[in-house]
């Protein structure tokens, strides 16, 4: 099949949905003699910066001379951006042939009594076939949701990376911080190494399964230190003390200054890679750092006014944008385009991200999650005097910015289906 037929496939499979567990994946890459198996795996997880952390880890190993393999998701504007390998997007045809290799192994399932492979487990398993026959030196695997029963977790990686735990997606992973750090954690095994930037009641809960299983941890903030230097528009420089030596004077081209510790986590995990011989010693961990591209994190795609783009998805992102707002566009009035799922707290968000905005567009993400978006405006009017409601994400976008004058700050944010959306007008003109 082409890649739009093979398109049309894969977004049909969106019709089982979420269902959790490793049994049918782990039974699809049997079929294909378990290409997972023979990969080179960091596996990163928790709730917030894994997708930074998967990007500066990435660009360290490449520019240190590995041939590095990296699946994310969700995609911004291609499904192909979620497999890389040094940067470069799976070609459409790779991918089209891939799923048509795919498609009687799904069939056959079906036939011999197994549930159809869910969406994102077809193309996990796709991403494990193709790294493997492409034959990466590392495969830097970003956790769907959760940990312990994502589909990501048939591996048996060289070392785990979990950045942080938060509350998001209770629905499915708990309803306190224990709760949901006891899933996460479950991308540990038995004498992997675990880097962490957890803290308080989640990271205790991480390092009694590290203790239970033998395994290792670094603590961002106890074994590896940072320290911010100034920052810009353009980016920021830090200093990082780590376990295997200093490295001064780091420019980081992503802004704010939660990134810092997702630098410290990546430096961290790399150096834990050097520290069991997985890697060179000699690693390029300056231009690495240097190098990080990742999009859609307080990203600048217009100017007069100016217009940040920023998937801040649940309340610690909203902490950590106001906080960016704060530092790096301190004496602009605010105007906020704002889309999030039902499943998000909202309330909470808009608490964070509403006072103080001179005006608030509301808009509806393109996903079935979107709930009863409109309920966000009943929120927002609570801390803003002008909100308007626009469903189109385009239209939604063209009301934030005519609200604002050419000097003023416009600030897209929410749900990363619709910031996605509305990125895709900037970039595309």
């Amino acid at each position: 099949m082409n890649y739009q037929k093979a398109m049309e496939y894969i977004q049909n499979l969106t019709k089982f949905g979420f269902n959790f567990g490793l049994g049918r994946i782990t039974e699809l890459l049997r079929r294909f003699d378990d290409p997972h198996q023979k990969l080179r795996v960091i596996h990163v997880g928790g709730t917030n910066g894994k997708g930074s952390t998967t990007a500066m880890i990435y660009s360290i190993l490449s520019h240190s001379g590995y041939r590095v393999g990296t699946y994310t998701s969700p995609h911004l504007h291609s499904y192909t951006e979620r497999y890389c390998i040094n940067g470069q997007q799976i070609p459409e045809q790779t991918y089209a042939d891939l799923i048509t290799e795919l498609k009687p192994h799904l069939e056959d399932m079906v036939s011999d009594g197994f549930e159809h492979p869910t969406e994102f487990e077809v193309g996990t398993a796709l991403g494990f076939i193709y790294f493997y026959r492409e034959k990466v030196d590392f495969l830097v695997l970003e956790v769907g949701l959760g940990g312990s029963i994502d589909s990501t977790n048939v591996v048996l990686p060289e070392l785990a990376v979990i950045t942080n735990v938060a509350m998001d997606h209770m629905d499915y992973l708990g309803n306190t911080l224990g709760e949901i750090a006891g899933v996460k954690a479950g991308i540990i095994k038995k004498a992997v190494p675990l880097v962490t930037a957890a803290a308080g009641e989640a990271l205790e809960v991480i390092l009694n399964r590290c203790q239970e299983l033998g395994s290792p941890a670094t603590v961002v903030g106890r074994d590896i230190r940072w320290q911010g230097i100034s920052h810009g528009l353009e980016g920021q420089c830090l200093d990082i003390c780590g376990i295997r030596g200093e490295y001064r004077n780091l420019f980081l081209p992503l802004r704010g200054s939660h990134q810092q510790v997702n630098a410290a986590t990546a430096v961290a995990a790399v150096e834990v890679l050097a520290n069991s011989k997985a890697v060179r010693p000699d690693l390029s961990i300056k231009q690495g750092i240097a190098g990080t591209v990742w999009p859609a994190r307080l990203e600048t795609v217009g100017e007069r006014p100016v217009v940040i783009i920023d998937a801040a998805h649940n309340f610690d992102g909203a902490v950590s944008l106001r906080k960016a707002i704060e530092e790096y566009f301190p004496d602009k009035n605010l105007y906020l385009v704002l889309g999030m799922l039902g499943d998000k707290e909202r309330s909470k968000v808009v608490s964070e991200l509403a006072p103080g905005a001179s005006g608030i567009v509301v808009t509806k993400p393109n996903s079935p999650r979107a709930g009863d978006w409109e309920l966000l405006a009943d929120e927002a009017r609570k801390y803003a005097g002008r909100v308007e409601m626009v469903e189109n994400i385009p239209g939604a976008v063209r009301a934030g910015i005519a609200m604002a004058g050419p000097e003023d700050l416009v600030v897209i944010t929410g749900s990363f289906y619709m910031v996605a959306e509305a990125r895709e007008l900037f970039v595309k003109g």
